[in-house]
């Protein structure tokens, strides 16, 4: 299936975790900060990788569960999606893992389920990661 590009979209960084980043044309500019958990000073000082990539999966992962509401007789508007990025090491190397969370008041946890397995199956983060990030679905 050949793919047909909608929008691109660049960032930039330097100087690594505790350096800064910026999207094209500056519309965002962000220090970045190594975690305490990697003996840097934390968040308060910036942001880290793993955060940003959680808050773009989240909404791009909501994106999809409102996307496919309708096909599952669900009510997506009071849904929300929290994304848990956790970045792991081994003895070599790290590796991410994730969680996302569905949350949608009042919806049989039984179809959401199901829309949220449907949803993990069209977004984009999601795909990207198939086979590389491990993914656990759960109904909140």
């Amino acid at each position: 299936m050949a793919l047909t590009p909608i929008m691109t979209t660049h960032a930039t960084s330097s100087g690594g975790r505790n350096g800064r980043a910026s999207l094209e044309g500056g519309k965002m500019v962000l220090g970045m900060s190594l975690p305490k958990e990697l003996v840097g000073p934390g968040a308060v000082d910036g942001m880290n990788p793993e955060q940003l990539f959680a808050m773009g999966w989240s909404a791009c992962y909501g994106q999809a569960i409102i996307a496919l509401s309708k096909k599952h007789g669900v009510d997506a508007t009071r849904a929300s999606v929290t994304c848990l990025v956790t970045l792991n090491k081994d003895e070599t190397s790290f590796a991410l893992t994730a969680e996302l969370k569905v949350s949608i008041p009042g919806e049989d946890p039984a179809k959401v389920q199901a829309l949220a397995e449907d949803a993990h199956t069209i977004c984009p983060y999601s795909k990207a990661t198939r086979g590389n990030v491990p993914v656990t679905l759960t109904v909140i």
